[in-house]
């Protein structure tokens, strides 16, 4: 079986993308072939690192890559996680399909080592619980099958784009 290739994308490839990208490849890793890229790369920030350690996934072995890395190369899905009030998010061609879902840039955030550390906690769970409903709901493989009862049964049987079957 071939497997999906998926893009996360932000700026600098130092926080929010390299979450998404340990958080999917943990969760749908055997289905897909998970990478991030940044338009700015900056290093891994350890906090990132930290927050994902506390759910046992290690991104440790993680750098950032630029966007560069990648051109000439298909994805089947590119997200880009990142947000501003600028909006000047990358964008990268080559995607066969594209989700953007902005979330606050931890890595920025002025506060105390603990108020930080707990925003990348946040901004951790706000990413999986979205990564969810966005397999669940635009990237769920077509022989897969959701095992509800009552009247939700069969809701996945032709991919309805408005619900998520999680």
């Amino acid at each position: 079986m071939v497997k999906e290739r998926v893009l996360f994308m932000c700026i600098h490839n130092a926080a929010r993308s390299q979450m998404a990208e340990g958080l999917f490849r943990d969760l749908y890793g055997d289905l897909f072939d998970v990478y991030s890229a940044g338009s700015e790369p900056q290093a891994v920030d350890p906090m990132a690192i930290k927050c994902m350690e506390d759910i046992g996934i290690d991104i440790s072995h993680h750098r950032s890559k630029s966007l560069k890395e990648f051109e000439g190369q298909e994805f089947d899905y590119v997200v880009t996680v990142c947000g501003n009030p600028y909006n000047a998010c990358p964008f990268f061609i080559g995607g066969k399909k594209y989700f953007k879902q902005p979330f606050e840039d931890p890595s920025v955030f002025e506060g105390t080592d603990e108020e930080k550390f707990e925003l990348f906690l946040k901004i951790r769970d706000e990413l999986k619980e979205w990564l969810e409903d966005l397999y669940y709901s635009y990237m769920i493989p077509n022989d897969e099958s959701c095992n509800f009862s009552g009247e939700l049964e069969g809701c996945c049987g032709i991919r309805d784009k408005e619900f998520s079957c999680r």
